[in-house]
């Protein structure tokens, strides 16, 4: 009995193959032939799924928005009444993870971020996808009595690439930093953007 790999499996399959080039090849590695030996399917199967680079750009993205929604486990996110420990234990929790069991799939996203400074559809696109993330993020931060929340979205998602950048592409590659030590970074933000 075969498996069948038609529809959407199949488009998942030539998009996780993609990421995972991004993140060992670059964007210069990913090529549809490329993701075909990848994901272990017949020559032309990726052309079949998204016919130029543009597409398989925007599978990519899509799958990457996907992915990162279950390992930042938005669906975990408290509700604001639960207060800033709560955003803050879940903030770190995800900023963790995405650091140490999916460093792959950050680096894969930091090409694709950069590629869509040179495309301005991808661009669209990029930060489309990434708005889910973002205005949940804006509506816990107005819960908590944030005075600033668009500003204060910002220095969040600011402070959280910056470290996950740092320590997955940067010159803190070397070592993550532990849950605790997130967690008490983001405390020490949090405290500056919540007091008064």
């Amino acid at each position: 009995m075969s498996v069948r790999t038609t529809g959407p499996s199949r488009a998942d399959l030539v998009a996780d193959a993609a990421l995972a080039l991004l993140a060992e090849r670059g964007m210069r590695g990913l090529t549809h032939r490329a993701v075909d030996e990848a994901a272990g399917l017949p020559q032309g199967s990726t052309s079949n799924v998204a016919r130029t680079r543009q597409a398989l750009l925007e599978l990519a993205v899509r799958r990457l928005a996907d992915r990162e929604a279950r390992v930042l486990a938005l669906h975990e996110m408290p509700d604001p009444r639960a207060g800033a420990d709560a955003l803050l234990d879940a903030l770190a929790l995800a900023t963790h993870r995405a650091l140490t069991g999916h460093r792959a799939l950050t680096l894969a996203r930091y090409e694709l971020a950069l590629e869509a400074t040179r495309r301005p559809e991808l661009r669209a696109f990029f930060d489309a996808t990434g708005a889910r993330f973002r205005d949940q993020l804006a509506a816990l931060v107005t819960g908590l009595g944030s005075t600033d929340p668009g500003r204060h979205t910002l220095s969040l998602i600011a402070w959280a690439d910056g470290l996950m950048f740092s320590c997955v592409a940067g010159s803190f590659s070397a070592a993550s930093p532990s849950l605790d030590e997130v967690r008490t970074g983001l405390r020490e933000l949090l405290a500056g953007m919540l007091r008064g």
